[in-house]
């Protein structure tokens, strides 16, 4: 589709199914590329993604039709698109324009006194971050673990829960429950991005994004650390930062032999996260601790 088709359209009649197909098989490409550890043609294909047409379009429907949050502003006061906007905004989303920071907005916790912040970015930087998501997820989905669940395409809660079921089905277990406290506020940026070691395509933008600063109610507080609550981006950024912690407590744990029956059985450590909240099962009470102390230095290292 060449660029001067694109005016064409209206936003009703954009073959959306189309579209789709198209981003779904240059994704599946990345992913492909990932796993056979050819990353320069990942690159490649990522950006080739993030600059398509398609893409764009179905990042702006992403972040204005589908999101829960189409209907608040920003700092720019922009919210519920009308079409002709959504056409203009798939036309000037660009990933290396200047970015505003994120409104902050104080939203009930569940059953709690307390309330939580939420940073609303304007439209556009929505859009370009929807856009990078679709970019570097299927990167990302190749390398993350099995046992990681929060924030993933087709996982859920229930396959955590199920999980664990099938973990503590067969013997008893000791278990350390574990929640990372204020975790996306306090992820080392700068470690972040090394660990991401994605194009300066990329990098550039999500390192705006990371540092744009927040307003709350009227006044502007820069961000050193953390990923932006609210942000299309955060969930994937939060797992990959967390990336890698299932490995360190199966190490942690070591090989614990048992015997049942008289046969020797090879038990070892497992790790289970959901987003923030993690829990480690092992067979013995020293190996719990073991893999909390890791975990604790482990996590120092991503701040």
């Amino acid at each position: 589709m060449s660029h001067d088709t694109h005016h064409r359209y209206e936003w009703n009649t954009i073959p959306w199914r189309k579209l789709e197909v198209k981003v779904f098989k240059l994704q599946r490409r990345i992913s492909q590329a990932t796993t056979r550890g050819e990353t320069k043609k990942a690159h490649r294909l990522q950006k080739l993604l993030a600059s398509s047409w398609s893409a764009k379009s179905l990042a702006v429907r992403r972040v204005t039709q589908e999101n829960k949050g189409k209907k608040t502003a920003g700092v720019d006061g922009a919210s519920n698109l009308t079409p002709p906007q959504r056409l203009q905004l798939i036309s000037t989303l660009d990933l290396h324009a200047p970015v505003n920071p994120v409104r902050r907005i104080w939203i009930p916790k569940p059953g709690k006194p307390e309330k939580r912040p939420l940073g609303i970015p304007i439209m556009h930087d929505r859009g370009t971050q929807a856009l990078a998501k679709m970019a570097l997820e299927p990167e990302w989905e190749a390398k993350f673990e099995p046992n990681s669940f929060g924030c993933r395409p087709g996982r859920s809660c229930q396959d955590a829960i199920r999980q664990i079921y099938n973990v503590i089905n067969l013997q008893p277990r000791y278990v350390l429950d574990a929640d990372i406290a204020s975790c996306f506020d306090k992820i080392d940026q700068a470690a972040l991005l090394e660990k991401m070691a994605t194009s300066p395509f990329f990098a550039r933008p999500i390192r705006q994004w990371l540092k744009a600063g927040v307003v709350d109610q009227e006044t502007f507080m820069p961000t050193q650390e953390g990923t932006p609550q609210g942000g299309v981006l955060s969930p994937l950024l939060a797992n990959i930062a967390l990336h890698g912690l299932e490995d360190v407590v199966k190490k942690a744990g070591g090989p614990v032999f048992g015997r049942k029956n008289g046969i020797r059985i090879y038990q070892n450590t497992l790790c289970i996260r959901y987003a923030d909240d993690f829990v480690v099962f092992h067979n013995t009470w020293e190996g719990i601790q073991r893999c909390k102390e890791t975990i604790q230095e482990w996590l120092k290292g991503m701040g």
